[in-house]
C-alpha cells in the first residue's frame, strides 16, 4: 500500500489570503502525475503573522471552502494551517481536507512564545490522527516539533506531518528534530517549510523533507519547488517487525 505525497515549498505573501490562495491554486495545477496528499506550509494564506486582526475574520472560512473546492477539483487531500477566527478567539488551525469534502482540524498546541503567539492565539487541547487511504496520519504545526512527548506514537500512526514557518537561524534544529521524530516513532516524518523573507525580516530557507522510519531523507530541498515522495506501508511494517522498539516505549498519561 502506497501514499503519494506532494510538498509545496513556497514563499508567502504577507497577510494577503486571496493572493496566496490564487498562488497555491496555480501550484496545484502544476502537479505531476497521481498525487494523494498535498501539504502546504504553516499559515499559508498570511505568513506567520502576529497581527491577525489585520485580516478579515471570515477569511478562515473562505480558505476552508477554497480547500474543499481545490481538493475536489484535483482529487487530492489538502492540508496546511491558517489564521482562523472562531467564537471570539484566533487559532493557528490546520485543516485536513479530503477530496470527498470530509474535513478534520488541529489547533496548534505549542504556540510560539518567543514571538508572542501564546498571547494572541488560543492553543489546542487535543491531537488528532486521520485515517486516509490506509494510512494513519498525525498532523502537527511548527513549534510542536520541539516537544517529543506531544508527538509520541502511542496510537500507531504511520505518518507524522509538520507544517512550518521555521526561520533560517534555527534550521539546523529543524533538520535534526525531524530526523529524531522519525527514528523514535518509527514513522514517516514530513516537514513542509516556507522560503523567502517575511515582513518582520525573518528569512526562511525551506529544508522541506520526507524522512523514512530510520530518519533517512527521501526528498529534500532549499528551493521553491514541489517535492514528491511515495510512502510505502511495507517499509513501516517491515521495520517495526524487525526492530520492535515501539513495543518497549514507556506508557504515560499526558495532562493538557
Amino acid at each position: 500500500m502506497e501514499l503519494k505525497v506532494a510538498l509545496i515549498q513556497s514563499p508567502l505573501e504577507w497577510e494577503n489570503p486571496s493572493k496566496n490562495r490564487e498562488h497555491f491554486s496555480k501550484k496545484l495545477d502544476t502537479l505531476n502525475g497521481e498525487v494523494d496528499l498535498v501539504i502546504l506550509p504553516e499559515m499559508f494564506t498570511t505568513a506567520f503573522t502576529m497581527t491577525p486582526w489585520n485580516i478579515a475574520k471570515e477569511e478562515g472560512e473562505v480558505t476552508v471552502k477554497w480547500m474543499q473546492k481545490e481538493a475536489e477539483r484535483k482529487n487530492v487531500a489538502l492540508t496546511g494551517s491558517m489564521v482562523y477566527f472562531e467564537d471570539g478567539h484566533y487559532y493557528n488551525r490546520l485543516w485536513f481536507m479530503e477530496p470527498d469534502g470530509k474535513s478534520s482540524f488541529y489547533d496548534k498546541r505549542h504556540t510560539f512564545t518567543l514571538a508572542g503567539e501564546d498571547k494572541i492565539y488560543n492553543r489546542g487541547e487535543k491531537r488528532i490522527v486521520i485515517d486516509y487511504k490506509g494510512f494513519r496520519i498525525c498532523p502537527l504545526i511548527c513549534y510542536d516539533l520541539r516537544f517529543p512527548v506531544w508527538a509520541r506514537n502511542t496510537e500507531n500512526y504511520d505518518v507524522l506531518i509538520y507544517v512550518a514557518n521555521w526561520p533560517q537561524p534555527r534550521i539546523n534544529a529543524w533538520d535534526a528534530l525531524l530526523k529524531a521524530r522519525a527514528i523514535e516513532n518509527m514513522a514517516y516524518v514530513i516537514g513542509v517549510n516556507r522560503i523567502g523573507t517575511d515582513n518582520t525580516g525573518h528569512n526562511y530557507s525551506g529544508h522541506s523533507t520526507v524522512n523514512n522510519v530510520f530518519g533517512e531523507p527521501i526528498v529534500f530541498s532549499k528551493e521553491e519547488k514541489v517535492l514528491y515522495a511515495t510512502l510505502d506501508k511495507r517499509h513501516i511494517a517491515e521495520a517495526r517487525e524487525k526492530l520492535k522498539f515501539l513495543e518497549d516505549r514507556d506508557h504515560f498519561s499526558l495532562k493538557v
